[in-house]
Formats: structure tokens, sequence, C-alpha cells
């Protein structure tokens, strides 16, 4: 019994010992929150919104068995048909994430990154700055399979009481050889505030 005692109390001075003992710096009115708790501040695209739909999306694509072998996809940024600024990117950099993390996927280049990965291969090649048994050799990149895109369109009704904001994500895997859409899905989000 002493022997286990002795053991629990071990125990509990090594646990408080890795306690963040941190000072704290800053406002009282700040403090961290659950990323995953509901966020209902305003009716606009939030970061609530922005989780739902990358898990959505990315459970029914990989669901789909589309992805089968792990091919290599493309993604464009979506298209936002809203009257709202939304960083869409930020939606497919999570879907992208997620999927990775199912090991369904490979991507290339994106259409936004690929200036980067032709200068930096340009770089490599033609600056004689590096070593050449370690430079990264032209025409090896691996062309993607499917094209990865999508928009986001939103509806907004307003009363004297009510303001309805209505969001539909829709997202396509095209097929790049022979332009057939191969998968397709949508979310949908109503967001009702009373005034």
């Amino acid at each position: 019994m002493f022997a286990r005692f002795s053991f629990l109390a071990v125990v509990a001075v090594l646990a408080s010992g890795c306690a963040n003992t941190s000072p704290v710096i800053g406002g009282k009115n700040i403090s961290y929150g659950d990323t995953k708790a509901v966020e209902l501040v305003t009716n606009e695209f939030g970061s609530t919104d922005l989780q739902m739909i990358a898990e959505s999306m990315t459970r029914s694509l990989a669901q789909s068995g589309i992805l089968h072998g792990r091919p290599v996809v493309q993604v464009y940024d979506v298209k936002n048909k809203t009257s709202e600024y939304i960083d869409t990117r930020e939606i497919t950099t999570s879907i992208k994430t997620q999927l990775m993390k199912t090991g369904t996927a490979r991507f290339a280049s994106d259409n936004t990154d690929m200036q980067s990965q032709v200068d930096q291969l340009k770089l490599q090649n033609q600056s004689g700055l590096y070593k050449k048994a370690t430079v990264s050799k032209t025409g090896n990149m691996i062309a993607a399979k499917y094209r990865l895109e999508g928009s986001i369109s939103s509806i907004v009704k307003r009363s004297a009481d009510y303001k309805d904001v209505f969001y539909k994500f829709s997202l396509q895997l095209i097929d790049v050889e022979s332009g057939l859409a191969e998968w397709m899905d949508e979310k949908e989000i109503r967001k009702t505030t009373e005034r």
C-alpha cells in the first residue's frame, strides 16, 4: 500500500512539474477558446462554416473511391461568388490537409504556387550556385491526374426583424485527360440572425 501511495505521489509531482508555469502577458478580456466550438458571433462566413465544409467535402471525396491508388491532384482556388470577403484559400488548404492525412491523394503544386516551383527549378539549374549532384532536374515534375475546383455562393435575405444568409459550397474533381467530372458534392449552410 505504501509503495502504491509513493508511486502516486511521484506521478503527481512529475505531472505538476510539467504544467505550464509561464507568466501570462496581456489583457484581461482575452482567452483561448475551443477551435472546434460552434462560432456564432455574426451570420457572416466564419470558422465553423470553414470546418464544416472542409470536413464534409473531405469525407465525401475520400469515401467516393475515386482516389484509389493515391493519384496526384492539382487544387484550384475556390471561386468566391458571395458579396463578402471569404479567404477561399483557407478552405482548399483545409481540404488538402485533411485529404493528405487520410493518405488518399498526393498534391501537385497548385495554380498559385506553380510559379514558385518553376522559379526554384530555374534557380537550381541556371544560377550555378548549387552542386550539380544535388540539383533537382527539370522535366521531372509529376502531372496531375485530377483537378479539384469549386465555388461558394450566397443568397442574403433581409427583413425588418431578420437577416438570413444561405451559403452553397460546390466542389468537383475533374479528370485532366478526359475533362470528365468524376466526383461532385455540395454543402449548404443557412444562418439566420434576429435583429
